[in-house]
């Protein structure tokens, strides 16, 4: 029986990202259709919550968690790994929500995730 897919979860942690969000989001589903993605939002006045929102409602693989103020990265980064071992995921990899870490690089950690091990 081959070895089930890894569950791989991208989080963005974002705070004021409205702009970045969406186009951030599609682009990661692109490249990995297989890995979850989650948006942790710092109660952001821009609007970025909802849309986060809006994008989890069309796809069951975003998934969003608000917090009640712009509590900083730090913080956003330890609730999202409290999270992905509460969900059993087996890889965790975060991004920044400006594009600085572009989403084009992800296939090369999915084949490694991925990869058969004999």
């Amino acid at each position: 029986m081959p070895d089930p897919q890894p569950r791989v979860l991208i989080a963005l942690a974002t705070y004021n990202e409205r702009d970045n969000v969406a186009p951030l989001v599609q682009e990661i589903r692109g490249t990995v259709p297989g890995a979850d993605v989650l948006i942790m939002d710092d109660n952001s006045p821009d609007g970025t919550g909802t849309l986060a929102d809006t994008l989890a409602a069309a796809d069951p693989q975003v998934h969003v968690i608000h917090r009640p103020g712009k509590l900083g990265l730090g913080t956003a980064l330890l609730d999202v790994m409290r999270h992905a071992m509460h969900e059993n995921y087996d890889f965790l990899i975060t991004m920044d929500a400006d594009f600085s870490h572009q989403p084009r690089y992800l296939p090369r950690f999915w084949r490694a995730w991925t990869r058969p091990t004999s």
